[in-house]
């Protein structure tokens, strides 16, 4: 069972997350403070959920070998070495690719969850979380690529994981992501494919999700490119801003590893 009473959150130092009232969270994020990412469960990535990058794809989602849009949610795993909290500072591996900065809305599990009914999805879930999905830009939707979305860091989490209860519309919810302060990048949750309820339904009517895992929302169409020196801050609705900077990789013996 994973489960939390407001806003659970892990401060860069502290052995032990804490679950404190938004008040709280506020004021510790307000010193400037890094965390650790605030669960430690599966995370898994979805593909092809926003109605404007499935809508992009164009007539390609009807030639071979697929020959029609998904059927079923299009899922690949965030493994452990990507995962990191906020403030993080992230490696880019070649600046002239940059860093797509996908904000998406992770959604926590509570309970063991199994063909679980889109009416009942809301018994499942403990809370939502912000999650910076980081990738190298490449074209390939349908096989996502180890190498370009499983890099060190590329899945900053939190800075908390909010109760349900007080996300009260996880389906209508503002997306911004900011580069250096810069006018942002908008989206919504609502051009979602698949809402909350049935991502879930569909997902575990052949997959089992565990207390602590997370799944996302997806990543919007159109999401902005990081390049090293850049600072990223990602807001979705009124949870606490997640903030991500983008660095080069260290030097040894004069050459970058």
């Amino acid at each position: 069972m994973f489960a939390l009473a407001d806003h659970l959150l892990h401060p860069e130092g502290d052995p032990l997350p804490r679950d404190v009232d938004a008040c709280t969270a506020a004021a510790l994020l307000a010193r400037g403070i890094a965390c650790r990412a605030p669960v430690h469960g599966a995370v898994y990535g979805t593909l092809l959920n926003d109605r404007a990058a499935l809508d992009a794809l164009g007539d390609a989602v009807h030639a071979a070998p697929y020959k029609a849009p998904p059927a079923a949610p299009v899922l690949y795993l965030k493994p452990r070495n990507t995962l990191a909290g906020h403030r993080a500072k992230v490696v880019v591996p070649d600046d002239a690719l940059g860093v797509e900065v996908g904000a998406s809305l992770g959604i926590v599990i509570g309970r063991t969850a199994t063909r679980v009914d889109a009416n009942r999805a809301a018994d499942y879930i403990a809370g939502y979380t912000l999650i910076a999905d980081l990738s190298v830009p490449h074209a390939s939707v349908y096989r996502p690529s180890v190498r370009f979305r499983a890099r060190d860091g590329f899945c900053v989490i939190g800075p908390a994981v909010v109760a349900a209860r007080h996300v009260a519309t996880p389906d209508d919810l503002a997306i911004a992501v900011s580069l250096n302060g810069a006018a942002a990048f908008t989206a919504s949750t609502a051009s979602s494919v698949r809402k909350v309820a049935q991502l879930l339904a569909d997902v575990t009517d052949f997959m089992t999700l565990s207390a602590g895992d997370v799944i996302t929302l997806g990543v919007r169409q159109g999401s902005p490119v990081a390049h090293i020196g850049d600072t990223a801050t990602l807001t979705i609705g009124a949870m606490p801003p997640l903030m991500v900077s983008f660095v080069a990789a260290p030097e040894h013996d004069g050459e970058q590893r």
